[in-house]
């Protein structure tokens, strides 16, 4: 036999033997297709007792996928231009054959990611997905949830309305309150001195091209960095911990087929509810389309109201919150946190710490304006919860493990954050005011005391193995 032949002959052998033969074995030799199937799918093993709260990571998914189809969709009929934005939307509503369909699709799906991810982020607060060793999970959730709140800032500019105009007017001015580089930063943003053509092409670009292409990368590491440590589950146990011989988890199923069959039911009641507001609901009474949206935007005529969308909402309570008399309050409060940690700390050196650094955030918030510091109190509202990892000192990850009294405090800062949510939609006043500045304070103080209060309380034995309790 000849060279050439043995050649042969092992090349035929490898194309016939372990590595796969036809289309499906010619794709896995030069790209590993089966290897990822089997290791993100069919070799996945996820806790048995997944239930209900497991639903939305695989939703926020659907959706992602459902703002991209739709986006691009309507960007074939959109032009960024302040002549022609909002005459080209009213033209995919009233020209474009299901152009109505596309766009209300679109608007909706905008609300239905934000609902699927606070239930998704809350469920991790719930059974302590971010403690170890996922910490680095959720801080790329928190990345993602901060990207989605970016392309949903430069989307709402695009439709051209007045609420969409004079929303990014206030909320790309509030980047001026920042201390010497804030004016020059507000017109880097706006690419004009207002809100103008050049604002809403770059808006455009971020919102098209940037931002998505930021979101797809960071959900693929999400998703990659949950595989490689695995799912948590409702008790917070780690099942990698009891094995069979075979190095498959006793409490462990292949995530396919049986989640792919279990999200589908997820997935069925969740197109059932947005298909129903789609059709029967787009503008959710004007919490997820404005009426003040339906009117071309008018720089010489300013909206009695302008508010925000309602997933900012409570964000933007905080900001409006920040007077005058509660960044007052707020030195007071950084005084005493100060005073605390002098108190507490166990040598010279850190006491000294304490001291000088509570000095000097009191001396910058009396030299600087109050909407500076309601930009940080709003931005640090979304940064603390990349800290949860380790403010979180609690023996037990999930809920049902934890003394009665965390679950008061849990479902008191549900109730903060949605009384923050509410008060954002509503007209100032002197009562809101006062409320949004206390429930701004617990919201803060939830996380801040969580070293201290999570440790306390009797805890309840933890299980060796899962188990398949409907407790929550």
């Amino acid at each position: 036999m000849t060279k050439h032949d043995s050649k042969q002959a092992v090349q035929s052998t490898s194309e016939t033997s372990g590595e796969g033969s036809g289309l499906l074995g010619w794709i896995d030799r030069r790209f590993p297709l089966t290897a990822l199937w089997k290791n993100h799918l069919s070799e996945y093993y996820a806790p048995k007792n997944f239930n209900f709260w497991y639903f939305f990571g695989s939703l926020a998914l659907l959706v992602l996928v459902i703002q991209i189809v739709t986006g691009i969709f309507l960007t074939m009929n959109y032009k960024p231009a302040a002549e022609l934005a909002f005459t080209s939307v009213e033209y995919i509503m009233r020209e474009v054959p299901w152009g109505w369909l596309i766009r209300y699709m679109h608007s909706t799906g905008a609300s239905m990611f934000f609902v699927v991810l606070y239930l998704h982020m809350f469920r991790g607060l719930l059974y302590g997905s971010y403690r170890k060793p996922r910490e680095l999970v959720w801080i790329l959730g928190c990345l993602i949830f901060l990207c989605l709140m970016a392309e949903a800032f430069f989307g709402y500019l695009l439709p051209w309305g007045q609420m969409s105009y004079w929303g990014a007017q206030v909320i790309v001015n509030l980047f001026s309150a920042i201390p010497w580089i804030g004016p020059d930063l507000a017109l880097w943003i706006r690419g004009d001195y207002v809100v103008s053509d050049a604002t809403l092409n770059r808006f455009f670009a971020f919102h098209v091209i940037a931002i998505p292409l930021v979101l797809l990368l960071l959900v693929a590491l999400h998703l990659v960095a949950l595989h490689q440590v695995g799912s948590n589950n409702p008790d917070g146990i780690e099942i990698k911990d009891k094995k069979d011989e075979h190095g498959v988890p006793l409490d462990g199923v292949p995530f396919h087929p049986y989640y792919t069959v279990h999200d589908l039911m997820g997935v069925s009641i969740f197109l059932m509810i947005f298909s129903a507001i789609v059709f029967f609901a787009p503008e959710m009474g004007g919490y997820f389309l404005e009426a003040n949206n339906f009117i071309p935007a008018d720089s010489l005529k300013t909206p009695t109201e302008i508010a925000p969308v309602w997933y900012f909402t409570a964000f933007y309570s905080m900001l409006r919150a920040t007077t005058d008399d509660f960044k007052l309050i707020l030195m007071i409060v950084l005084g005493l946190i100060g005073v605390c940690g002098v108190l507490r700390a166990r040598t010279l050196k850190y006491r000294a710490i304490s001291a000088v650094a509570s000095a000097l955030v009191i001396a910058a918030m009396r030299i600087t304006e109050a909407k500076f510091w309601g930009v940080v109190i709003m931005g640090g509202a979304v940064i603390t919860l990349f800290f949860l990892p380790w403010l979180d000192r609690s023996p037990a990850r999930s809920i049902r493990y934890r003394p009665f009294f965390h679950k008061i405090l849990y479902t008191l800062f549900v109730f903060v954050f949605l009384i923050l949510a509410v008060l954002g939609t509503k007209p100032p006043s002197p009562v809101a005011n006062v409320t949004s500045q206390i429930c701004t304070l617990l919201y803060f103080a939830f996380f801040f005391s969580m070293p201290y209060w999570s440790q306390r309380g009797v805890f309840k034995p933890v299980p060796e193995r899962v188990t398949f309790s409907r407790k929550a």
